[in-house]
């Protein structure tokens, strides 16, 4: 399967927000949120703040899309929205869940 193929399926574009919502958490909470309190710089925690808030909401609705269209038992569907509240939870669910979705 080919780069630009793999990112044509639902499945695939999933598992590139839930990359994306998993690197904005990680710089928000490792990086604009320290500067924020530290070092009283806003700037980066205003300007991540809202990326993050997007793509945590779209990693969401994917999940409902793709486990409808995957018929995924409710149990994975929670486990999916849960793992977006801890820090490293969707590289967890990226390669628990959905890389062997894609490989088989």
């Amino acid at each position: 399967m080919n780069f630009k193929s793999f990112f044509q399926t639902s499945l695939g574009r999933l598992r590139l927000l839930a990359f994306l919502e998993g690197a904005s958490l990680l710089l928000l909470i490792g990086l604009a949120v320290p500067m924020k309190h530290a070092f009283g710089q806003p700037a980066l925690s205003s300007f991540l703040g809202p990326i993050h808030g997007a793509l945590f909401l779209l990693f969401m609705i994917k999940v409902i899309s793709v486990g409808i269209e995957l018929k995924w038992p409710k149990r994975r569907m929670a486990l999916m929205f849960i793992a977006c509240f801890i820090p490293f939870g969707t590289f967890y669910i990226d390669h628990k869940y959905l890389k062997k979705a894609i490989a088989s």
